[in-house]
């Protein structure tokens, strides 16, 4: 479990105080403070944080109940499931083959959580379409093929038709691909869905908006259960907000009863528009927000306090009532993860300092710190490590996380154990096929998590048939 703010405060001023290790108080205060500045422009907007890794005991706790049960833990905690999980899941982040596209961006709902705003050229794609063909032939030209496909929006069944020519085209294109859509449902109909099918269609995923009315939900659950006889995978997918967990409960039940295949319970989030809602729900955010910090392409949203509790504890209330459909928690993190691999997994062994970590996918280095350089290089060295990289600058030097181990045993000739760090980074390609790595954190080792240099989660989807 990470340090408390009061500990890391007492660590960080104790450090700074004997003047030990300067360098090494430098780089971890560096990086506290890039969090603490985040999480200080975003309550500058008058949003709410929880208090620092609030629920993150209890999420621990409900994780290892749940895999206790049985379920699946994937992604370093990221993904939680029961049961089976759709193939356009294990894609996103396992093997991640799986691409989205959008005909337009204009949607009939108005949901107050909803990220969309925040995309690149959002007002544009509400005016013009976005140019699919070209996209889908792009991907084809491409060297290796994906194994899934999804189209998005906005609202896909506002443009019928085109929903239709996408399916086919896509599926002209990439013979073996699953593909899959996603919709409110309350534009649907059975010609509609058995459109979708003759197209192509294998899943679709019904988003499910929590404050509808009875009246409109009836309606959404009435197209959901003719999908089920219609479609060959029917899921719903919805932000679980906290405070809602009777609501959540009862709708899970009569999804069991309508027999869909399985459920997504995604991490509410906040998309840094109309706080005043999320205030008036007297909703917080997750502090931290990210394990990382950076500028993840996910459509700029934060995590909100309780969500993921909540998904976690609904998940071990379907398990007890023996709930026949698969249950699926993605955190945002989880999405953030992708995003990492994407980048990052290509240049897994671009350096010999460097490694993937396959439970975040951020590359990994270790390094140790001004008076703890020379004696854990010359220690490593007796080992066999022969790749180091030094920077002078920052009086550090950097070595493979293999060696992490050996390192944390090294004693300075006063006697004192040397205290390596990690060190996360991505991948920045440059002109000419150069490549640099950008930190981004850097963490005690004894305060990090563990780093998983073999992919587990691949080896696990390899056996159980997935890939």
């Amino acid at each position: 479990m990470p340090l408390t703010k009061e500990s890391r405060d007492i660590m960080l001023d104790g450090i700074l105080e004997k003047s030990i290790n300067a360098p090494l108080s430098r780089a971890l205060e560096f990086y506290k403070n890039i969090s603490d500045d985040f999480v200080g422009s975003i309550e500058a907007t008058g949003v709410r944080f929880a208090e620092e890794y609030e629920g993150l005991a209890d999420a621990d706790r409900l994780r290892a109940r749940l895999a206790k049960n049985g379920a699946r833990v994937r992604n370093g905690g990221a993904s939680v499931s029961v049961g089976p999980l759709s193939p356009a899941c294990i894609a996103c982040t396992g093997a991640c083959v799986s691409r989205t596209f959008a005909i337009t961006n204009n949607c009939h709902r108005d949901c107050f959580f909803c990220f969309n705003p925040n995309q690149k050229d959002f007002a544009y794609y509400c005016e013009n379409d976005f140019p699919w063909r070209e996209q889908l032939e792009d991907l084809a030209k491409e060297t290796s093929s994906p194994k899934c496909i999804a189209l998005s929006g906005g609202e896909p069944m506002l443009r019928p038709k085109e929903t239709i020519d996408f399916f086919r085209y896509a599926k002209e294109l990439f013979s073996n691909v699953h593909l899959r859509i996603y919709t409110s449902g309350d534009l649907l109909d059975e010609d509609g869905l058995r459109g979708l099918r003759d197209a192509g269609l294998d899943e679709i995923r019904f988003s499910i908006k929590q404050g509808d009315s009875e009246g409109l939900l009836s309606k959404v659950l009435a197209i959901v259960e003719h999908a089920v006889s219609i479609i060959p995978t029917v899921m719903v997918e919805m932000p679980v907000i906290p405070g809602s967990k009777e609501y959540m409960q009862d709708l899970l039940l009569r999804l069991s009863d309508i027999g869909i295949d399985g459920m997504n319970l995604l991490e509410f989030t906040y998309p840094l528009w109309n706080w005043t809602i999320f205030d008036q729900l007297g909703l917080t955010l997750k502090n931290p927000p990210f394990e990382v910090i950076y500028n993840y392409s996910y459509a700029g949203s934060i995590p909100v306090e309780g969500s993921e509790l909540l998904c976690l504890d609904l998940m071990l209330w379907a398990q007890d009532k023996g709930l026949p459909m698969s249950l699926h928690y993605c955190s945002l993190e989880n999405k953030h993860r992708a995003q990492m691999r994407n980048m990052n997994e290509p240049f897994a062994e671009a350096n010999e300092c460097y490694a993937l970590d396959y439970e975040d996918f951020f590359l990994k280095t270790i390094q140790v710190y001004g008076r703890d350089r020379i004696p854990t290089k010359e220690a490593l060295a007796e080992r066999g490590c022969r790749s180091f990289i030094d920077d002078e600058e920052s009086d550090c030097t950097s070595f493979h996380p293999k060696w992490l181990n050996d390192a944390a045993l090294v004693v300075t000739p006063d006697g004192e154990r040397v205290c390596p760090c990690v060190s996360w980074n991505i991948a920045v390609p440059g002109e000419e096929s150069s490549l640099k790595f950008r930190e981004l954190k850097v963490l005690k080792a004894c305060d990090a998590p563990a780093i998983m240099l073999c992919d587990q989660t691949a080896e696990l989807d390899k056996a159980e048939g997935h890939l």
